[in-house]
């Protein structure tokens, strides 16, 4: 049974980018790593954006950059400039790629394509099990998501970021290559927060997602039926379907933290490392990652690492309104993109911004709305 410093229950995005950077820093050269995950991590399997000012660790695997985005509804279009952000988009398999061409180089890192079945925390070691082996190690950082755990409960709202997303090439020129549609709630909303994101990466190419933040996933047919329409809009009658995608990301604040033990820390989407108001996880996950690498050199006990912020309260007020009333979804994301500064919105949306700054993007919200939540919002602490 070989004994690890370190073993990583699952590779997903949280995972692959705390080792890569591991991997970097150069601190972790004398401990031992393991990651198990039962995908491969060869595939194309998902799309990721994210908004920055300036280059990054994940420059190699940008794909597309737009300096400007759309953001839309059934009464009104505003074009957002987005400097000094940009908006850049990463495919899996670039990501991927990435990080495993540098880590797999290091001799005290290794990658087993093996299912986790379980783990069992004892006082001076933790033991992983997978459908072929069992492994022991010093600390383990899961980001396997325990979904019903998070739905057996009733305190904190639950909603899914849900979609499903053709990359499409069209005979005509149709796309405008310098901007993303970042958010257009023109399609009927339904009682529901519904909207297309559309990614065009030439002129005849682009993802178009049909997303929802909602309750409950809908049949396949509803969003592909979306999506045509959708098409149909935009005068294109001509395409084809290079590739599928669709996922389900949990929206909630649900305190993950208190799930932490001495030796066994919750990670990714397990973790609470998505964007609870937005299902964003690229940015935040970078943001935790690095985080943890430089928490770790401190010797502290794992226990010690994750904090409450602000931004933890805004987001549950937001999906307070959502859970009671998620048809108005449309009409609180307009009120902040209409004449907001979208250089400030996308700051708050990092957590990145003042009290006196954030006043700023939440006053422009429907206020009553918000008052209300926060009368409610007694009940969480």
């Amino acid at each position: 049974m070989k004994h690890y410093d370190y073993i990583f229950t699952g590779s997903g995005l949280a995972a692959l980018m705390t080792v890569y950077k591991m991997a970097q820093s150069e601190a972790f050269k004398e401990k031992s790593i393991l990651l198990l995950d039962e995908n491969s991590k060869k595939t194309n399997d998902r799309t990721w954006c994210f908004w920055q000012t300036q280059k990054g660790d994940w420059e190699p695997s940008i794909s597309k950059k737009w300096e400007s985005a759309l953001f839309a509804n059934a009464d009104f279009t505003r074009d957002l400039d987005l400097h000094p952000y940009q908006y850049n988009m990463i495919q899996g398999l670039d990501f991927y790629n990435q990080v495993f061409e540098f880590i797999l180089n290091e001799k005290n890192i290794s990658y087993v394509n093996q299912k986790v079945t379980d783990i069992n925390e004892l006082e001076s070691h933790v033991f992983v099990a997978t459908e072929k082996e069992t492994y022991t190690c010093d600390s383990v950082f899961n980001s396997i998501y325990n979904k019903a755990e998070v739905e057996s409960q009733t305190k904190y709202p639950l909603l899914q970021q849900h979609f499903i997303g053709w990359f499409i090439k069209t005979k005509e020129q149709v796309f405008n290559t310098n901007q993303a549609t970042f958010m257009d709630f023109s399609v009927e909303q339904k009682g529901n927060t519904r909207f297309m994101y559309v990614l065009p990466t030439s002129t005849n190419e682009a993802l178009l997602e049909y997303t929802l933040f909602s309750h409950h996933l809908l049949p396949t047919a509803e969003y592909e039926l979306e999506i045509e329409k959708y098409i149909q809009k935009l005068g294109i009658s001509d395409f084809e379907i290079i590739e599928k995608e669709q996922g389900s990301i949990p929206m909630t604040c649900y305190p993950f933290w208190k799930k932490t033990t001495k030796r066994v820390l919750n990670i990714g989407t397990a973790g609470g490392w998505t964007k609870a108001s937005t299902g964003y996880t690229f940015k935040n996950s970078d943001k935790k990652s690095t985080q943890l690498v430089a928490f770790l050199q401190q010797g502290k006990e794992l226990r010690k690492f994750n904090t409450k912020t602000k931004f933890w309260f805004y987001d549950l007020l937001l999906l307070d309104i959502l859970d009671r009333h998620n048809e108005l979804g449309a009409s609180i994301f307009s009120s902040i993109f209409k004449k907001g500064d979208p250089a400030l919105v996308f700051k708050f949306l990092d957590e990145e911004t003042s009290y006196f700054e954030d006043f700023q993007v939440i006053s422009k919200c429907p206020q009553l709305l918000f008052i209300k939540a926060i009368a409610r919002s007694m009940r969480y602490f």
